[in-house]
Order: C-alpha cells, then structure tokens, then sequence
C-alpha cells in the first residue's frame, strides 16, 4: 500500500511540473463574453406577451403587457397603449389567463393589426373589476407601463368585454379625460351582480354619458345574449346619443355572449382607435395667464367634439343571391392543392352547390356574389371565392377565413356535365 501511495503522489508531481512550464494557449482559448450594462441587464430588450408584476398595499400582482415586434427601448418613440380588461371566467392569480380570449386572441391571429402597448391586468377571484381596489390595481398597471416603455399619453386606450365592460364604464367615468377611445363588448352599466342598480335606470346611463362627453365609444354586443342583454348596450347608446356624444353600436346577429372573437377580428377596430387622440384642451396652452383660446385653436377643439352616433345590426351572413343552374356548372370540379392533392370536391344538387371535403363532410354553399360563396352553416367570416382566367374559365378556388387563405386548382370532375 505504501509503494502504491509514493508511486501516484510521484504521478502526481509529474503532472503538475508539466502544467507549469507548458505556457497556455491563450490565442486558442475562447473569451469569456463581457457581461452587459446594468442598465441593460435589467432591462432587457423583449417583445411580444411579457409577464409583469406589481405590488399594491403590500400585495403583489402578475399581469402581461404586450410589445409590438418594432418596438424598442431606445428609440423613445411613443407608442399608442391599450388597458384591456378580461371577463369573468379569466380571473385569478397566475398572470396569464386574461391573455386567451378577446383582444390579445386578435392580437396573436394579426399583430400587424395590433401596433399597440397593450396592458393587461389579472382581477383575482372573488373580485370585481368595479371594486375600488381592482380599478386602483388597473390604473396603476396602465400608469407602470406608461412610463416603462414610454407609450403615447394622447392615444391611451380602454377595451373591456364583459365583466372587463363593467369595470371599463366605471374608468371611463372616472377618468373622463384619459381616454382617447373607448371599445366595450358584452357589456352594460347594470351589473349582474348588482341588480338594485337597474332600479335607476332613469339616471344612471345619462350620468355615465355626461362624465364621459365626447371620448369616441364602440360598443359591440351578441344579439342572443342571454347573460348581459343587448339592452345594456341599448340603453348606454341612446344616453350617449342624447348627450350629444361619439359613440358606434354594431348588434352582431346570430351571436350569444361571445360576440368579442367577431368584434376585434373586425380590421376597422383598431384602425378606428388610431384615429383618435385625446382633444387638446385649449385652457392648457396657456398655463400661466387666463388668456383665452384663439378663435382657431375654438374651431379645432370644436371640430373634434362633434355629436356622432351610429347604429347597426350586422347579419351573420349576408343577404344570399340565386344563380342560374348554367352558371353553378362552371363551378363543379375536383379542386387540388399546390402539390396536386385532393383539396375539396365541389357539386351540384338542383339549384343548390354543395363541397364536399376529403374527410366526407359535406357543406352547402350559398353565393354572395357571383364568384364569393359561404357556408350557409357556418363561420361568418369564412368566404370561397372562385378564380377565372381571362376567357371566363373557373381555374381555381380561394378559401379565405381571418387567419389565412389556400388557393386550390380545379380539376374537371369525371361525373362533369
């Protein structure tokens, strides 16, 4: 044991009189990487859904903001911000429920659409968004991430569906002069858990219609809505119209509850809300005197403010037309992909054109226009429209739903006549 024990420890010197007189091989060495600023460390640059916290009275919140993919920490440009407020069934507190239906659902389909800062806070169970201390926790989320990533004062924006609509009326009343949009689905002033309030429904839209003025307000709502009826809708649309306000209510027919995933698939949602800013306020250009507004800066102010009110009932499908059994034939064929795989087969039947899909389901069409078709049974936004070559001839067909579109060749069906 002992000749075993001298015999390793004279290895071992060995070794080690090796390592000391070989010089290393800095050159070949890789480098280790230069640890960033710490300005940098803490704030990294990311976009996309990030999860956020805050702390309240000694309680701590998750939350998520959104940051478009072109947004950037060093440019200082101001962005346009949202405060979006989730419904019921999302409530709680891991941070991240809120982000799965509604806006940030429309924001995952097309952020192209979306240029926003959206801000996007987590009411926990058994809360409300109407509480005090929710609309607190909403503000200061909104105000936190304002000057984090320098959003845009003059576009600051209120969405709320839902319970998120209840707590939304309440903000705008609050804060009339945050806001330089309002957008509200399945919604109202008269909460479902607050039915005594309905006992002031003489007074209680036209305060809410007074406090807001003229901040722009879209209001969407299912037309079959059997937990906050379209009344609610109804009712805050005429207050608002009364006041002399700005305000759009689209009744989506054919919806329930859900008419969001319909109201911000809409593309005219977001480019509407970009169209307004928050209207100067004349009195503020002349911070240390009791000058009076120049006659121009009263037209301006008072071109902005003008009454708007819109209301419109929007069909599930549009109205359908008839077409001659002649022209259905130039439709009916076998209609491939790319690759030259079976797509959908397309017949008729009397006056009637129906598709039939590689898994045998089978769906009537209905036409539009002569060349746009949709499901008589199914998505309001789901459009096939059919492609002609310049002498007439059907050469293909496009499906095109809110997601993405796919082009099929035809292909003459051998049972064609």
């Amino acid at each position: 044991m002992f000749r075993f024990l001298r015999s390793s420890i004279a290895c071992l010197a060995s070794v080690l009189c090796l390592a000391w007189c070989v010089p290393p091989a800095v050159s070949a060495l890789p480098r280790a990487k230069t640890p960033p600023p710490r300005s940098e460390q803490a704030h990294p640059q990311e976009t996309g859904f990030l999860n956020r916290r805050i702390e309240l009275r000694g309680v701590t919140y998750r939350f998520q903001v959104y940051l478009p993919e072109e947004w950037r920490r060093d440019d200082h440009k101001q962005w346009p911000i949202i405060l979006f407020l989730h419904g019921r069934g999302e409530r709680g507190t891991e941070g991240m429920w809120q982000t799965q239906i509604g806006l940030p659902q429309a924001v995952r389909d097309h952020p192209d659409r979306w240029p926003f800062i959206i801000v996007m806070p987590q009411c926990p169970i058994p809360a409300y968004w109407t509480d005090p201390d929710m609309q607190a926790l909403a503000m200061s989320t909104l105000d936190q991430e304002t000057d984090e990533f320098h959003a845009d004062p003059d576009r600051t924006y209120l969405v709320g569906l839902s319970l998120g609509g209840y707590g939304a009326w309440e903000l705008a009343r609050n804060n009339p002069n945050r806001w330089a949009a309002i957008v509200i689905a399945a919604s109202g002033i008269f909460w479902s858990y607050a039915q005594e309030r309905w006992q002031e429904v003489s007074t209680l839209p036209a305060e809410y219609a007074h406090a807001i003025g003229h901040t722009p307000v879209w209001l969407f709502h299912g037309a079959d809505d059997p937990l906050v009826p379209p009344r609610e809708s109804e009712i805050m649309f005429q207050a608002v119209k009364a006041a002399g306000g700005h305000i759009r209510f689209w009744l989506f027919q054919g919806y329930k509850h859900d008419c969001w995933t319909r109201a911000f698939a809409e593309p005219e949602v977001p480019r509407w809300m970009l169209a307004h800013r928050k209207p100067p306020n004349p009195l503020t250009n002349h911070p240390q005197s009791n000058q009076e507004p120049s006659a121009s800066e009263a037209a301006s102010t008072a071109q902005e403010v003008q009454p708007f009110a819109e209301r419109l009932v929007i069909p599930f499908h549009p109205a359908a037309i008839k077409l001659a059994p002649a022209i259905l034939d130039t439709f009916i064929g076998d209609y491939r992909d790319i690759h030259g795989r079976p797509g959908v087969s397309i017949y008729r039947q009397g006056e009637q054109l129906f598709e039939k899909n590689q898994q045998g389901e089978v769906a009537e069409l209905a036409a539009e226009s002569p060349e746009v078709f949709f499901y008589l049974n199914g998505s309001a936004t789901t459009r096939l429209t059919f492609e002609h070559d310049p002498k007439g001839d059907v050469i293909a067909l496009l499906l095109r739903d809110d997601r993405h579109e796919e082009r099929w060749e035809k292909h003459p069906a051998p049972n064609a006549h």
